[in-house]
């Protein structure tokens, strides 16, 4: 072990793009359950 820090970027860790469309996913997923549970306790 050398001592010394190496800082590469956030890309460059994860070797790839993160773009965010787990983000939409996950919102659209959370509100279909939602909805469904509502529709269940309603009827």
């Amino acid at each position: 072990m050398t001592g010394q820090e190496r800082h590469i970027s956030t890309d460059d860790a994860r070797a790839g793009a993160t773009p965010h469309v787990v983000r939409y996913v996950l919102a659209i997923s959370l509100a279909l359950a939602v909805l469904a549970m509502l529709l269940v306790i309603w009827r």
